[in-house]
């Protein structure tokens, strides 16, 4: 299943930390954390004993595709390694992800630091990894001491556990933010320019002449406020012409009342002369 927003035609953005996933537990969440990778550009995913094998078969394989939602190309490219070591054997700089203090003395930053850093290194020409442990019980001492620096997130203390693909999702976000800045994939499309003060002046005086006939502005002396009120909230909203328009138009309605119907003209048709001629007379 191929979810909305995606678009083959598009170029694909790659590179980005590898993303080690070390004993994960279900083959769904190796999926969604694929699912996660794509949203934000990353393409290389590591598999460190993955607790159900690697699903290339059967159900398992069905259920990763499925949630994997498109990304199944980073499934299939998936690496799978035997030890937290091999997997990140070429990396130059690697970051373990924890919810618990773990007392090693290492960095502890949030994610936007953390890739903030993680680009520098990467434009650098260095290779940079983030890990992530298994859904019960996160990584433990000696794979976190693989690491350079450890990275955890700012969650209710009270319940600071995150789903696997939430914490690849996260990390994904900060890294395409520091990698690529805030650029949005579609912004509000202009469809009419700002209305002129004229314009909307002329709308003022025809609106308010409106509510004036029909016993707005009571009592007469408080008119000018209530006046400068209706023109102020119409201010707030940055008219467009088109806007302008249309509430132009929508008052005129409410004024003249509803359109009146087009009267079809019914076309009378001579009777249809017998074929033979007009009958004789008797």
């Amino acid at each position: 299943m191929v979810g909305a927003g995606t678009d083959r035609s598009r170029p694909a953005i790659s590179g980005g930390p590898v993303i080690v996933l070390v004993r994960p537990q279900l083959a769904v969440n190796i999926g969604m954390c694929a699912r996660a990778m794509a949203n934000f550009g990353l393409s290389d995913l590591r598999l460190v004993n993955p607790r159900e094998g690697w699903p290339r078969t059967g159900a398992l394989r069905k259920g990763a595709h499925a949630a994997a939602a498109g990304a199944v190309h980073l499934l299939e490219g998936a690496k799978l390694f035997d030890s937290v070591e091999s997997a990140v054997a070429d990396l130059n700089f690697v970051y373990a992800t924890t919810a618990r203090e773990r007392g090693q003395g290492k960095p502890v930053l949030p994610p936007v630091e953390a890739m903030a850093a993680g680009a520098s290194r990467v434009a650098a020409g260095e290779k940079i990894g983030v890990m992530y442990g298994p859904e019960r019980t996160g990584l433990d001492n000696d794979e976190v001491a693989i690491a350079d620096a450890i990275i955890t997130f700012p969650v209710n203390p009270a319940y600071a556990s995150l789903n696997l693909a939430q914490a690849v999702l996260l990390t994904g976000y900060e890294w395409f933010r520091a990698a690529r800045g805030d650029v949005l994939p579609f912004a509000q499309i202009d469809r009419s320019p700002p209305a002129t003060r004229e314009m909307t002046l002329s709308f003022f005086e025809y609106f308010e002449d409106a509510l004036e006939k029909n016993g707005f502005f009571r009592p007469e002396g408080k008119r000018p406020v209530m006046q400068r009120n209706l023109r102020n909230m119409f201010h707030r909203m940055n008219l467009t012409e088109q806007d302008v328009r249309t509430l132009r138009g929508a008052i005129v309605r409410l004024v003249e009342g509803p359109r009146k119907a087009a009267k079809t003209r019914k076309r009378v048709r001579a009777p249809k002369a017998a074929a033979d001629g007009p009958a004789p007379e008797s």
